[in-house]
C-alpha cells in the first residue's frame, strides 16, 4: 500500500509539474527570470551572457535550484543542459512572408495571426540575396525549421511557430466507404492549425470527392481518404454528345468502363459499334 501511495505521488508530480525546456531565446545578453517563466509575477536577472558570447549553456539541476529561491517549484527537466540564445537584430519580414505564401499555397482558407520566427545561433545581419527553403511537407505542422540558402550556397537555419486558424470539414455524422461528400454528410468548421496527417479537403473536394473508408462523426476528412467521385459505372446509360463544327448530336450508349470526371472511356452504341468518350458530368459524355 505505502509502495502504491509513493507511485501514485510520483505519478502525481510528473502530471502537475512544469517542464524546463532545453532551450530558449532571450532578447538580450540578460536571462531573465519570465523568459523561462512568463507568467512570473515580478522579472529579475538570472544570469548574463557573455559579452563576446551570443549563447550559454547552463546545468539544468542548477537552474531548477536557482529558480526554488525565487518561488518557482515542482520542475523537472528534460535535459541535462538548458541553452539560451540572443536573438538576433535582424529584419526577418521577408522570411515570414515566404511562410505565409506557402502555408496559403496549400491551404487558401488559412488566417495566419502571428508567425514567431527564431534564428538557430546568433545573426548579425542577413545577406541581401537569399532563397527561403522548408522541409518537406512542413505544411501539414504549425511549427518547424526552415533554410536560407545565400547564393555562395551558404545556409542559416530558422526555427518558426504559426498561430493560425482554417476551416476544414469533417464528418456530420458516420460515413460509409464510397459515399459521395456533400453538405449532406459534411460540415465546415475552424480549427486552430497544430498537425495533421494530410491536408484537409476544402470547398473543392465536395460534391466531386467519394469516400476511401468509412469514417465516424467528427473525423478530420483529408486528401488522402478520398478519391475522385465515379461519375459513370460500368453498365450503365449514358447520354453521349458529339460536336463537329456546326453539327451538335446526342444519343443514348451504355458505359463499358467506370470513369470518372475528366476520364476517357469506351461506350457502345445500339448497334455494337464503340467510340471514346471524355466523362463530363453524372452519366454524361462527349465523344473525342
Amino acid at each position: 500500500m505505502i509502495i502504491q501511495y509513493f507511485l501514485f505521488l510520483f505519478i502525481s508530480v510528473q502530471i502537475f509539474a512544469l517542464t524546463l525546456g532545453d532551450s530558449y531565446y532571450v532578447d538580450s545578453k540578460n536571462i531573465k527570470l519570465q523568459d523561462i517563466i512568463p507568467d512570473a509575477s515580478y522579472d529579475l536577472t538570472l544570469y548574463k551572457i557573455e559579452a563576446n558570447r551570443y549563447t550559454k549553456k547552463i546545468k539544468s539541476d542548477e537552474l531548477i535550484e536557482l529558480l526554488k529561491e525565487h518561488g518557482i517549484r515542482d520542475l523537472v527537466a528534460s535535459s541535462r543542459y538548458v541553452h539560451f540564445t540572443q536573438k538576433s537584430p535582424i529584419d526577418t519580414s521577408k522570411i515570414k512572408t515566404e511562410i505565409i505564401k506557402y502555408y496559403t499555397s496549400k491551404y487558401p482558407s488559412i488566417d495566419i495571426k502571428s508567425i514567431s520566427l527564431t534564428s538557430r545561433g546568433y545573426i548579425q545581419e542577413l545577406p541581401k540575396d537569399y532563397e527561403v527553403h522548408l522541409q518537406s511537407k512542413a505544411y501539414l505542422r504549425n511549427d518547424g525549421t526552415l533554410s536560407i540558402k545565400t547564393i555562395d550556397k551558404k545556409k542559416l537555419f530558422f526555427d518558426y511557430v504559426l498561430d493560425a486558424q482554417l476551416s476544414i470539414y469533417i464528418a456530420k455524422r458516420e460515413v460509409q466507404r464510397g459515399t459521395r461528400l456533400s453538405l449532406v454528410n459534411m460540415t465546415k468548421t475552424n480549427i486552430k492549425l497544430d498537425e495533421f496527417k494530410a491536408i484537409p479537403i476544402d470547398d473543392t473536394h465536395l460534391n466531386m470527392s467519394q469516400s476511401k473508408r468509412k469514417f465516424k462523426t467528427d473525423t478530420i476528412i483529408t486528401t488522402r481518404d478520398i478519391h475522385d467521385l465515379t461519375l459513370v459505372k460500368r453498365g450503365s446509360n449514358v447520354n453521349v454528345s458529339f460536336y463537329d463544327k456546326n453539327i451538335n448530336i446526342s444519343f443514348s450508349a451504355k458505359a463499358l468502363q467506370n470513369g470518372k470526371l475528366n476520364d476517357i472511356i469506351t461506350v457502345e452504341k445500339r448497334n455494337k459499334k464503340r467510340l471514346s468518350a471524355k466523362v463530363l458530368a453524372k452519366n454524361k459524355v462527349e465523344v473525342q
